[in-house]
């Protein structure tokens, strides 16, 4: 490793780990001995699954993403050591670009970020904004309609070129009615209707409709496990999500370019919930496409409301997302690179299929 690159290396302000073909750790920053409390010396060589305590049965998923050269996000564990309490953490493992077999993983500590969304979202204050955005943006819509009204009745009596200048009026009007809809819809608290829901055919309602419409320049590939169970959801919430994000990559897509719709089932990803205890999210959807790849200055953000990286963008779509699959107890995730953004799903079993898979065992 260079000068230049050990710098970079040891200036990541969060921990970040070396490993090796056998799950060895070969080199590690300062942040990581720092948030394991524990030197490199006492590290370097050892098993990381000995070193580094992460409360998930993380191996099996990790040794796929490892022989697949991929990466493997897991939100919500605890990770600790034998010499320090764990904390909550997000964790990212990667393939060390121009090596066959290292990985690096990288330890995103989040228990305040944590506790504050958890109170934020279960306070009266987080309900009060919410509901202000709503009837704010149902009383900004009315005048909205009286101005593209008004607009249209001028425009039939003007001259072409001023003509433009009303459509223009108009088209804005209807891109701020068009945000203030989307705005409303984070007003909706009405919980989901959960029922047991296949994966598969809310996924190909979302293919067809996109294929004959915004996606009807992509190629869609089916990469589906057809053993997958059964989740627990709200199909039309779920079609929505899927709209939502194959939209997306379509828009992000070249002409002829690809989206592959790819479901499995990895036992091993758990989460935390709001009130400590860990839910299994087994089953498993990936939306790839091929485009550019998302911005590496919003990547870290993409799930909040008003970031995008499109021209006129609303930034409300993966936000929408976000809520929706946070609703049924499910986790999205990101990964974005040059020619390769895979969005992933991570949603529970429905209890009837929980059930059957125990009396199997």
């Amino acid at each position: 490793m260079s000068i230049a690159d050990q710098n970079l290396w040891n200036s990541i302000p969060v921990p970040a780990l070396l490993l090796s073909e056998d799950d060895q750790i070969i080199d590690l920053n300062p942040s990581a001995e720092s948030f394991l409390n524990l030197s490199s010396k006492a590290l370097l060589g050892f098993s990381v699954w000995d070193k580094v305590m992460i409360n998930a049965p993380l191996e099996e998923a990790y040794q796929r993403a490892k022989t697949n050269r991929s990466s493997l996000f897991v939100n919500d564990v605890d990770v600790g050591s034998g010499e320090r309490p764990p904390i909550l953490c997000n964790i990212q493992f990667a393939p060390l670009q121009g090596t066959l077999s290292h990985m690096v993983m990288i330890v995103s500590p989040r228990e305040v970020a944590s506790r504050m969304t958890v109170n934020l979202s279960s306070g009266k204050a987080a309900k009060s904004a919410i509901g202000m955005a709503e009837m704010l943006a149902h009383e900004i819509k009315n005048p909205l309609a009286g101005i593209t009204g008004a607009a249209q009745l001028l425009s039939m009596n003007l001259s072409s070129e001023d003509q433009e200048l009303t459509d223009l009026i108009v088209d804005e009007c209807r891109r701020i009615v068009k945000l203030l809809e989307q705005v409303e819809q984070f007003g909706n608290l009405r919980p989901p209707a959960l029922k047991p829901v296949n994966i598969h055919d809310v996924l190909d309602r979302a293919r067809q409709s996109a294929s004959v419409g915004f996606g009807a320049h992509m190629l869609f590939i089916e990469d589906y496990d057809p053993s997958l169970p059964q989740t627990m959801a709200d199909s039309d919430q779920l079609l929505q999500v899927f709209l939502n994000l194959l939209k997306n990559a379509s828009e992000a897509g070249r002409q002829g370019g690809s989206i592959r719709l790819h479901t499995f089932y990895d036992p091993s990803l758990r989460v935390r919930r709001p009130d400590g205890t860990h839910a299994r999210l087994p089953l498993q959807i990936e939306i790839i496409d091929d485009g550019p790849g998302i911005p590496a200055e919003i990547a870290a953000d993409v799930f909040e409301p008003f970031v995008s990286g499109r021209e006129n963008g609303t930034g409300l779509g993966l936000a929408l997302v976000s809520k929706l699959i946070a609703d049924v107890g499910g986790w999205i995730s990101v990964d974005s690179i040059p020619g390769r953004t895979v969005f992933r799903i991570s949603l529970p079993l429905a209890p009837k299929t929980i059930e059957h898979i125990d009396g199997d065992q």
